[in-house]
């Protein structure tokens, strides 16, 4: 069901030489691309009528129009299922704890008497965020894009979501529920290029945005890159991941489990137990079997997801050679199933988040934990971080200087501009001074 890699007896290959022994989902966003461009250009010369045909085309809908009225959100909060609507609001009160700690303050530091730089923190103006509706749905997803924009200060959200044929044409009714919770009332029945070139250009309807961010398939990230410079992304999701370090004092029911609940994503997801114990890499192996078959969702993704290329159990010497495997893999989801977790979990460099021992499995911050579930995937945890408050914000320096500590450096300045030679750049300066450079 799954395969193994055994990177016992030698030592380990150092940077890429080990990344190319790990297992990965392929995901060819490049060429992607050259199927989401015409779509992306359609939209941006047609607008409305082009979301219309697509949503035909792509999702099996006829839309009248693509903005989701105002009382179907407040209809879908009015028949949520209340255990869902409760768990939703829990999800969005631990959410908030934790994001409205992000925000950053602005900051003055005096260079020297007379000379201050200021980092004052702006939110981007205009925001879409993305929430996908294809195998699943995802109302927790909503939650982790809006509260941080909305902790971060974003004065305009708006949010898409693929229209669905057993609805409508709407989004799904606990999507539109999630919004309505949240305050959000511009949504859109749009999905994948499509709605990503809805906001990157706007249309009649919608205004276009500064910055996209949410998880989606491939040509969501394709989309992504293809605006990246005219608007701001979070990240180009690829396949979900989890990667578990564990010794031999981890649970195997446990581990199998926690494999198998990233394995129902999708048929590309990843899952990736790096063990020292042979011992538990059999009883893992042995406890798939029962726990797959008593679920759903097993031969379109489960199966194919634990079989396919991107999932393995990586067998190594010690956990010191599994600290390096995990840093090379920069999982999506890290747990750390060993014994003292919390120090090797203290030791990861990379990683988009860290669940430490038996009780922090990546379910609880797909949902309630209070961190963020949108993260970097493919090994992009080595530069990138998850969504966050952050994400949201823009540091600006505001210089401010007097005539005296203007004039204490300026012969620095034009030093250096000489040196680069820019001496226009001198020039300013000494266009201040009766074009003598001031004496320190």
């Amino acid at each position: 069901m799954i395969s193994r890699i055994d990177l016992r007896g030698d030592a380990l290959p150092e940077g890429g030489a080990l990344r190319d022994l790990l297992p990965r989902a392929e995901f060819d966003v490049e060429a992607a691309l050259e199927k989401v461009r015409p779509i992306c250009e359609d939209v941006h010369h047609r607008g409305t009528a082009a979301l219309i045909e697509y949503a035909q085309k792509f999702d099996g809908v006829t839309l009248e129009q693509v903005r989701v009225p105002a009382e179907a959100l407040g209809t879908a909060l009015d028949e949520l299922d209340p255990a869902v609507r409760a768990a939703l609001e829990e999800s969005i009160r631990r959410a908030r704890i934790v994001h409205r700690e992000q925000r950053r303050t602005e900051h003055t530091t005096q260079v020297v008497p007379g000379g201050t730089v200021t980092e004052k923190w702006v939110p981007v103006e205009r925001v879409g965020l993305y929430a996908p509706g294809g195998r699943s749905v995802y109302p927790s997803s909503v939650v982790m894009n809006v509260v941080p924009a909305q902790e971060a200060g974003v004065e305009s959200i708006a949010l898409a979501s693929p229209p669905q044929k057993e609805f409508g044409g709407l989004p799904h009714p606990t999507i539109l529920a999630a919004c309505a919770l949240l305050g959000v009332d511009e949504v859109y029945a749009a999905g994948g290029a499509v709605a990503v070139a809805m906001f990157a250009y706007g249309t009649e309807d919608c205004l276009p945005v500064n910055m996209v961010t949410g998880p989606g398939n491939i040509w969501v990230a394709a989309a992504k890159r293809y605006f990246t410079g005219r608007i701001g992304i979070d990240t180009e999701a690829g396949p979900t991941e989890i990667a578990v370090l564990a010794d031999s004092t981890a649970d195997p029911v446990h581990v199998a489990a926690d494999l198998i609940s990233q394995a129902e994503h999708d048929p590309l997801a990843a899952a990736v137990l790096v063990t020292d114990s042979a011992e538990l890499a059999d009883a893992v192996e042995k406890e798939l079997e029962p726990q797959v078959a008593a679920t759903k969702h097993v031969e379109d993704r489960i199966k194919p997801a634990l079989a396919g290329k991107q999932s393995a159990i990586v067998l190594v010497d010690s956990l010191e050679d599994g600290l390096k495997v995990v840093d090379a893999y920069g999982a999506e989801h890290l747990e750390i199933q060993t014994a003292d977790a919390a120090a090797w979990a203290a030791r990861v460099r990379n990683a988009g988040a860290i669940f430490v021992g038996p009780w922090a499995p990546v379910s609880l911050g797909d949902y309630c934990a209070g961190s963020n579930h949108v993260l970097p995937t493919g090994g992009c945890a080595c530069h990138s971080s998850g969504l966050s408050v952050q994400s949201f914000l823009r540091g600006i320096h505001i210089v401010d200087y007097t005539r005296d500590a203007l004039a204490e450096v300026t012969h620095h300045v034009v030093t250096l501009a000489e040196a680069e030679d820019l001496p226009a750049h001198g020039a300013a300066l000494k266009a201040r001074f009766g074009w003598k450079v001031p004496t320190p």
